[in-house]
């Protein structure tokens, strides 16, 4: 029966043209080699080399089999590499911060790929704003976080995008605005404004004070997305929202365009030591893979 020490000592005689040099290299007798070497060479129905006294010369067709074996070896030798990165990096955590409802909407999905690539990688989730994945990214306290709008040098990998529309009680009337067309912020300014924050620094009113503006009748400020929708539907007041955290019913509300669209991104950023990480980098690898960077394809 041929077994891989068979290969090898194949190999090595082929390479030092000499059973017994070969058969020093693995610790065995010349006489047990020159056995196995026979035992092969009946298994393959071929001479596989040919003996004298000094040498041992290797025939033309055990050419084309040292030749493929040679690169079986060398794809078995490429295979334990895999394994024994593999089990460096299953041997990692990954702690891994956003926005809560990130955690609820947008990441199960990657992280279930992820786990099944990679079961024995523990991702330890940690919920906060904006502000605090920031802040424990900088002081290196996470892994890798959420960040919304990152600039080009943070090298972040895309989540995806979303539009900000305004969502108003369906009764009210906004001056100057025409059915069916888009709304300017300069026309909303001074209507009952509920500030919506989602837990973010940047939300509705950030966006008017942008602008140039001001809010001049804000009735609540809130962090949840469905308290904020629920004081709209009231007809407490309006806000700017994010498109992918409308609710499934809109029946009680009117949602508006704005006349320049603004949007805001989301996208993985690595701490100074998570971009060292193998388990990371499988990380990013999983969400370049399975993500299509489009509008709505993210929550806050």
């Amino acid at each position: 029966m041929m077994n891989l020490m068979h290969w090898r000592l194949m190999v090595a005689v082929a390479d030092a043209e000499n059973v017994t040099r070969a058969a020093e290299r693995y610790g065995i007798t010349q006489s047990g080699a020159s056995q196995a070497i026979s035992q092969m060479e009946d298994a393959l129905g071929i001479k596989v080399f040919v003996r004298d006294r000094r040498t041992t010369t290797v025939t033309a067709a055990g050419q084309q089999v040292i030749g493929h074996a040679r690169r079986m070896l060398a794809e078995l030798e490429a295979i334990q590499h895999v394994a024994h990165a593999a089990r460096a990096a299953d041997t990692q955590r990954i702690r891994l911060a956003s926005f809560p409802s990130v955690f609820a909407q947008l990441l199960p999905p990657i992280l279930q790929a992820f786990e099944r690539l990679h079961p024995h990688v523990e991702v330890i989730s940690l919920h906060g704003t904006d502000e605090e994945v920031e802040h424990w990214l900088d002081s290196g306290s996470v892994d890798v976080g959420v960040v919304m709008n990152p600039s080009s040098e943070r090298r972040a990998v895309m989540l995806g995008r979303d539009r900000w529309v305004l969502a108003a009680p369906l009764a009210q009337r906004i001056a100057g605005h025409v059915a069916g067309a888009t709304v300017d912020i300069h026309a909303i300014v001074d209507q009952p404004f509920i500030v919506a924050t989602g837990g973010c620094h940047l939300h509705g009113q950030t966006l008017v004070s942008q602008a140039g503006l001001r809010l001049s009748d804000i009735r609540m400020t809130v962090s949840d997305w469905s308290t904020a929708y629920a004081l709209i539907e009231a007809g407490q007041g309006m806000a700017i929202v994010p498109a992918s955290t409308l609710p499934t019913n809109l029946a009680r509300l009117q949602i508006l365009e704005l006349a320049h669209p603004v949007y805001r991104t989301f996208g993985l950023v690595c701490s100074q030591q998570g971009g060292v990480s193998t388990a990371i980098r499988s990380l990013l690898d999983v969400v370049s893979a399975t993500l299509v960077i489009a509008d709505e394809s993210a929550v806050a």
